[in-house]
């Protein structure tokens, strides 16, 4: 294998050798920087309005990704379109869409809203080896590379190059010359502790800058005489600077950079040439100043124009260079036009292959563009099973082949889940919840899960769900869900809360269901019920048993739940009972329940118009049921106190506006700020025959609020027709 490579590089090197000729090699080396990268392409564009020419390449983080992109084949221009178009602060989160998630992970992310990442195997407690696993970092490199296969040495390249990272075992430099060129890259670039670390050959790698921040040696050992090397490390800060531990942990870092940086500069000679851009007072991680810095890299470039015109090579040889570059790059471009004649699963986890396979959606003798693959790739890591999921490609005489390599969640397969809302109308009391999960996942060969679930606040839940898919594509299941409950009725007047009825229940539910597309589900169940209600006032409680049967459907697209810009959610359940109630109320009845619920919203630039609807019944011959539908708080009849209306039956609408203000007129990119009303109309009645829609009350609302990833947080302002008036703030709750 490695005799094999090494013929690779040994013919392809002697090839780059022959065109160089006679006249001096001349090696490029790109320094570590982060967003100050872009000066790299300042100094490309210099070099090549000047006919000089590079013969090797290596590079050091971002240098290591614009001088990959350069050897590649892509000239100056081609980089700075495409580092300019990508947001390059979307490969900082690896956050699933919401929209990309099943129905089930969407409503489990909601409730449980704070990315907190821990699980527990082995007798152990795990966490993550990065704040990232680079999941989306490793996909926004392979669009800029456009699909190329691996190599067997990157020789092959239009230019030799070389990346560098750093082993996290040893703390050493490591130099990866072959293999996939995207690896090489983000493994050159993982910040330690952000970033998950790369594992390439058995070797965990990280940052490259604190091995080695611009690699001079390499690109010495790779045959270059003269050498030009970019140098935009961060400066030292002062003492005045030093005023937070970021600041403290940043200045340590670039201790071990900055040292490095020197031990390479002094490799350099009288012949060599080294280019410092006036980047000094960039940022490394605000990517919006890579507009900056690119003039930046012209202007020192052109200062050192007087040693560089001696490496011209003049018109007629650099048009040459350029016309065997673009030769040598068609080699394997050409070739991303060709059909798949396999697709491959390098399956790291316990996912069943066959559901990767369902799931990935791609098929032998399809071609893949760009696009298509993203687009699988994203179906597959929506599963929300894996740390990771990568390509590679290899080409071979009759086509491509495809690996797929599923990467489980090294702090799997057993996970803790936290929660946490708070909601308070500034009146008579705050409504907090505080979440706690334990799921343990992969328990079958389809992928079953036994979750447990702790809720404590207003509202008291204790829950323990068995879910079993029963087949291998995870499109049908059953489940058996046993919970204990305590909930608050609380009933008030303008003078404040009047008293509160206390339900507690135990309720078990068995049930089949049927996933008929990722957003959907429809569930078909038994069920029984039992428990007691008490009141404050009252010394003796109304105990309660129920049994019958379920029908539950779940559709749900939205692209956020409490301020959604696109999507439907639309949720229906009907349960036929006989509920048997102590003697203070009936006797046993036959009751109907049916509740439905819609939301939807669309957007117009960044304008959004969001419906609610809502509808609650319980056909019972009787005057009470135990099972009760409520009204009231912020966009449920605002103005009123959250759940302070009560009845059996429920009318609920709201028409809502939103504007984004923060993305359209402040420049936010990191999270929106909405400001919003709303127009609603709705009421409940303990009786059927008493609805009445000329009992409809109506109230409207003003907000604004954002959404987080660890959910929403709105500050608002209801009121109603009837003169209920409530303030409402809500930090991580979802309305």
């Amino acid at each position: 294998m490695w005799l094999r490579i090494l013929f690779l590089c040994s013919c392809t090197l002697l090839s780059h050798l022959s065109f160089a000729g006679e006249r001096p090699k001349i090696g490029l080396v790109l320094s570590g920087g982060g967003a100050k990268g872009a000066a790299h392409i300042g100094v490309l564009k210099v070099l090549e309005a000047n006919h000089i020419p590079v013969d090797y390449i290596a590079g050091t983080s971002i240098g290591a990704y614009v001088g990959g992109m350069y050897a590649l084949g892509y000239s100056a221009d081609e980089i700075e379109a495409i580092m300019m178009k990508t947001d390059w602060a979307e490969g900082y989160s690896d956050t699933i869409p919401r929209q990309q998630l099943s129905y089930r992970d969407k409503q489990f992310r909601d409730q449980f809203n704070i990315p907190f990442k821990v699980g527990y195997s082995d007798g152990e407690v795990k966490t993550p080896k990065g704040l990232l696993q680079g999941q989306t970092m490793s996909q926004l490199l392979l669009d800029s590379t456009n699909l190329v296969h691996q190599f067997g040495c990157f020789d092959q390249l239009a230019i030799p190059y070389r990346a560098v990272a750093t082993n996290l075992v040893t703390s050493e430099a490591v130099v990866l010359d072959s293999g996939s060129i995207v690896a090489a890259m983000q493994a050159s670039a993982t910040v330690p502790g952000a970033l998950q670390p790369a594992q390439i050959n058995g070797k965990l790698l990280v940052d490259g800058g604190i091995a080695n921040n611009m690699p001079v040696d390499v690109v010495k050992a790779m045959g270059a005489d003269i050498v030009i090397a970019v140098d935009i490390g961060s400066p030292l800060m002062d003492k005045s600077q030093l005023d937070g531990t970021v600041a403290v942990l940043n200045q340590l870092s670039t201790f071990l950079t900055n040292a490095s940086t020197e031990r390479q500069k002094k490799l350099l000679t009288d012949t060599d040439i080294l280019i410092r851009p006036a980047i000094d007072d960039l940022s490394t991680t605000d990517f919006s100043i890579m507009a900056k810095a690119l003039p930046l890299g012209i202007e020192a470039a052109n200062k050192q124009l007087k040693k560089l015109v001696q490496l011209d090579v003049g018109e007629v040889e650099y048009q040459a260079y350029v016309t065997n570059k673009h030769q040598l790059s068609k080699q394997w471009t050409n070739d991303i036009d060709r059909p798949l004649i396999a697709i491959n699963y390098d399956n790291l986890s316990k996912v069943n292959k066959s559901l990767i396979k369902e799931t990935l959606g791609l098929n032998i003798g399809e071609v893949v563009d760009k696009k298509t693959l993203d687009a699988a790739v994203d179906r597959v890591y929506a599963l929300n099973k894996f740390e990771r999921v990568d390509t590679r490609f290899v080409d071979t005489p009759n086509g491509r082949e495809l690996t797929i390599v599923t990467r489980g969640k090294s702090w799997g397969p057993n996970y803790f889940n936290l929660g946490f809302s708070w909601e308070d109308d500034f009146s008579v009391e705050s409504a907090i919840a505080l979440d706690f999960a334990y799921t343990l996942t992969d328990l079958t060969d389809t992928g079953g899960e036994w979750r447990n679930e702790v809720a404590l606040g207003n509202d008291k839940r204790m829950m323990t769900e068995f879910y079993q898919p029963l087949d291998m594509d995870q499109i049908f299941f059953s489940k058996a869900n046993l919970e204990y409950t305590v909930d608050n009725w609380n009933i008030y007047s303008d003078s404040g809360r009047i008293t509160q009825f206390d339900r507690t229940a135990t309720k078990l539910d068995l049930g089949l269901g049927w996933n008929f597309i990722q957003q959907g589900f429809m569930e078909l169940g038994v069920t029984g019920e039992l428990g007691y209600i008490e009141n404050e006032n009252i010394p003796a409680s109304a105990d309660f048993n129920s049994y019958g049967a379920y029908i539950k459907f779940g559709y749900d697209s939205l692209d956020s739940i409490s301020f959604p810009t696109q999507g439907n959610r639309v949720t229906i359940q009907v349960y036929l009972r006989n509920e048997d109630l102590s003697h203070r109320f009936d006797a046993d009845h036959f009751s109907v329940q049916v509740e439905g619920d819609w939301k939807g919203a669309l957007s117009i630039g960044n304008h959004a118009f969001v419906g609610k609807a809502s509808f609650a019944t319980v056909s019972k011959d009787g005057e009470f049921t135990i099972h009760q539908s409520d009204l009231g708080g912020f966009l449920n009849l605002s103005g009123f106190h959250k759940n302070s209306l009560v009845g059996a039956h429920k009318v609920f609408g709201a028409f809502i506006y939103q504007y984004d203000l923060g993305r359209d007129a402040l420049g936010m990119t990191d999270y929106p700020l909405y400001l919003g009303s709303s127009i609603e109309a709705g009421n409940v009645w303990d009786l059927k025959q008493n609805v009445k829609f000329n009992d409809l009350i109506y109230a409207g609302s003003l907000y604004v609020g954002t959404d987080t990833s660890m959910g929403p947080a709105a500050l608002g302002f209801g009121v109603s027709d009837k003169g209920e008036k409530a303030f409402y703030l809500f930090i991580g709750k979802n309305f």
